[in-house]
């Protein structure tokens, strides 16, 4: 290692050894000798100084995952009433990016993408339908935690394919099958199925506080994936993708938070339109609303389902359900404080898709390649870092997540996962990672028929967003996220930006290559 880039450009105070120890009588050489030998190896200049030190730093680290999570939807983010003080405490003490996007907005694949670094191109997790067999066969970062020293936890939702079977790569597993009960859920956890009584927030964060105290006792450093169901509704899925309309589809608070905000109404946007009908530059929408409409019509149960008009008992609901998440979150920290654990760790805040609040028509189709869909909220917050407490700007790709765990690790990054870690992003402010975003999706009729023939795949660079609609040669969209950041002024037929879109389409055909592994 460089050891000027070491103490002039990295102010994150992990890149050493948090229990190497410096002799108080050689601090003063470790400030003035240190720079005359700037190309001096480390190694040696921690012999000449009398470090104790036995290798690179490896903080512990905490990724939680909230399912179907705007990325607006908490008080920092710019939720109208929402209260969320833990998660908003991890944003100031942290950084919190505000151009992170998921490579797909849909749970399987976009679980898949965060636990491999992979574009669902490449992992081969495509939709909802359960893959049972390929979900025990895809490639987990946590294993390459485990070869540096890790011990690993998988607590709550797993959705690529229904089982509730342990995953390669983690020495503690919980999870459930498909999507799970709110309350009262059957938890497969030490080789076993077995039912555990209460709220299923509170019961992941139980756990996985049970695995941090574990974990503190021991010198090896931890890692615990936690999986919310919330904010989820309950619903059924079948392995086929379908759902069974007959359960309802209800958002479900703790009991202790029903009712918190069912006075509070949420500051539409100016995208949500008065009938939920397609904006008239959507042609490819338009003719989803048409279908869903048959749909709605030959199966009435789907109305209740749908939610078209997004009732604000719908967004309360789903707020009140944050709180348990929130609290969650307050919890975990209290228990590393309480073992020593709170300055030597890592906690990255995020989810696996978005949701719609009415705009452009949608509301559960939150696998539509607009912002409030495909626009993730991403929080990385430690005190172990020098410099935090800012908002960094900057596109980023739930792939990114794998990489940047890795590097936090001290690990190598498999020529596989095909993220970039995000620590030159914290490390300097104004760094890029990345020119473009690339997001695919890929359809499925199941269970939305409307949505069938909708795959599509997205490049954003610089202030343009393009979509293409990939079964349909004549079918894109173009925005300007500077001008038109609600996404209502389709420009794809503007003569003076054909320019502009050539680019745009360049860089989508090297991004469907890279994807599926196939670019040099």
């Amino acid at each position: 290692m460089n050891v000027y880039w070491l103490v002039t450009t990295t102010p994150l105070l992990f890149r050493l050894k948090s229990k190497c120890q410096v002799n108080s009588a050689n601090k003063s050489k470790l400030t003035f000798s240190i720079l005359p030998f700037i190309r001096v190896s480390l190694i040696i200049i921690t012999m000449a100084i009398g470090w104790s030190c036995s290798g690179q730093d490896q903080p512990n680290i905490i990724l939680i995952v909230v399912d179907d999570m705007r990325f607006d939807e908490f008080g920092a983010g710019g939720h109208t009433y929402m209260e969320t003080p833990n998660i908003d405490r991890l944003a100031k003490e942290g950084f919190m990016f505000k151009d992170a996007y998921h490579a797909v907005p849909l749970c399987s694949p976009n679980r898949a993408s965060i636990l491999t670094g992979q574009y669902p191109s490449r992992h081969g997790i495509l939709d909802n339908t359960s893959r049972n067999q390929a979900s025990h066969m895809i490639d987990l970062f946590p294993k390459d935690l485990q070869k540096v020293g890790y011990r690993t936890a998988h607590v709550g939702k797993w959705h690529m394919g229904n089982s509730s079977e342990p995953r390669p790569g983690y020495d503690y597993w919980v999870s459930f099958e498909g999507q799970g009960k709110t309350y009262n859920p059957d938890l497969y956890e030490e080789g076993r199925t077995h039912r555990v009584e209460g709220y299923i927030t509170d019961i992941f964060t139980d756990r996985a506080v049970k695995f941090i105290n574990e974990s503190s006792s021991s010198d090896e450093p931890f890692f615990v994936y936690i999986g919310h169901k919330a904010i989820h509704p309950e619903a059924v899925q079948r392995d086929d993708g379908t759902v069974d309309t007959s359960v309802p589809m209800d958002f479900i608070p703790a009991k202790r938070h029903k009712g918190k905000y069912s006075d509070k109404t949420f500051k539409r946007s100016a995208s949500v339109p008065s009938d939920p009908v397609a904006d008239e530059n959507k042609p490819m929408i338009k003719q989803a609303f048409e279908i869903r409409a048959e749909t709605i019509k030959k199966d009435p149960k789907w109305m209740n389902i749908i939610d078209l008009g997004i009732a604000e008992s719908t967004i309360q609901r789903r707020a009140e359900m944050m709180q348990a998440v929130d609290e969650g979150v307050g919890n975990i920290v209290d228990a590393l404080r309480q073992a020593g654990e709170l300055e030597n760790t890592v906690i990255i805040f995020t989810s696996d898709n978005g949701y719609f609040y009415g705009e452009h028509g949608f509301s559960i189709e939150r696998r539509m390649p607009y912002q409030e869909s495909i626009k993730t909220p991403l929080i990385i917050s430690s005190p172990r870092f020098s410099n935090a407490g800012r908002e960094i700007a900057g596109l980023t790709l739930s792939i990114d997540l794998a990489a940047t765990i890795l590097d936090l690790a001290s690990g190598k990054i498999p020529s596989t996962i095909q993220g970039k870690s995000l620590l030159p992003m914290i490390e300097k402010p104004g760094t890029q990672i990345r020119e473009t975003a690339y997001i695919e999706y890929y359809s499925h009729e199941n269970p939305m028929t409307w949505t069938a023939n909708m795959d599509y795949r997205v490049i954003i660079k610089g202030k343009y967003k393009y979509i293409k609609w990939i079964r349909y040669e004549d079918q894109a969209e173009l925005y300007d996220l500077e001008a038109d950041p609600l996404e209502m002024d389709n420009l794809i037929d503007d003569q003076s930006l054909v320019k502009v879109i050539e680019d745009l389409k360049s860089e989508l055909r090297e991004g469907q290559l890279t994807a599926l592994g196939l670019s040099e």
